[in-house]
């Protein structure tokens, strides 16, 4: 699918990524990685902030280990990075702009559910306390049998529990783990942030800058306005 026709599309349920995409937290993470490796005498390696983005916290930290020669303190590294991340979000829980406006219209019109690699109670928490935990009909993480992004599972989930196939779904996503994760559930796919050069680029079908986008509004209030 284009740019172009995905525009021409009206989905029947839309499921959206929580961080980086509804709530600014990748700040967060960056912060807890940076605070963590310092806690633990390590120094973050090269463009560890771009290989980390959407992963899920156990396997950061399992990540944040090997690339630093110390595989034995996978486990305590994803704790502390957790530990960390969940006193950040605690203190600054902000939404993306145009988040709370895009979600409060498109849920008068079509179930919305939010599919990320985050604990549960962590991404509850942050939606409620920006006011918009109510406006999703589902929130799937990965844990148990549901493996996280960037396997298929929770957007797969997702889509079922909002009772459409996965090709009648949108996923709105900021990372490129993420985005291989919806592609692989068989939902298209709104990027939003900066588009990479790279062949990944095309796991979406449309990038915009952020959710306040002029073309996205335009064609929220078109699809989702009346």
């Amino acid at each position: 699918m284009t740019a172009r026709s995905i525009l021409l599309w009206s989905p029947s349920a839309i499921v959206f990524d929580c961080d980086g995409t509804l709530m600014d937290t990748e700040q967060h993470w960056q912060e807890a990685r940076n605070i963590t490796f310092r806690q633990f005498g390590l120094t973050p390696p090269t463009g560890f902030a771009d290989r980390a983005k959407g992963v899920h916290y156990s396997e950061c930290g399992a990540l944040m280990a090997k690339e630093t020669g110390k595989p034995d303190l996978a486990d305590e590294l994803a704790g502390a990075l957790l530990t960390t991340f969940t006193a950040l979000v605690d203190e600054d829980p902000v939404t993306m702009p145009g988040a709370a406006a895009l979600v409060r219209l498109a849920a008068r019109h079509v179930p919305l559910a939010v599919a990320s690699n985050c604990p549960r109670e962590m991404v509850e928490s942050c939606l409620d306390r920006a006011g918009l935990l109510s406006a999703f009909s589902h929130v799937v993480v990965a844990g148990g049998d549901v493996r996280p992004k960037p396997q298929p599972d929770v957007y797969r989930v997702a889509a079922r529990l909002c009772g459409v196939p996965p090709e009648e779904a949108l996923a709105v996503e900021d990372s490129l783990t993420g985005m291989e994760s919806a592609r692989r559930a068989g939902l298209r796919v709104i990027g939003t942030g900066q588009r990479p050069q790279s062949p990944e680029a095309d796991l979406a079908d449309l990038w915009v800058p952020g959710l306040a986008d002029r073309q996205l509004v335009r064609w929220a209030h078109s699809r989702f306005g009346a």
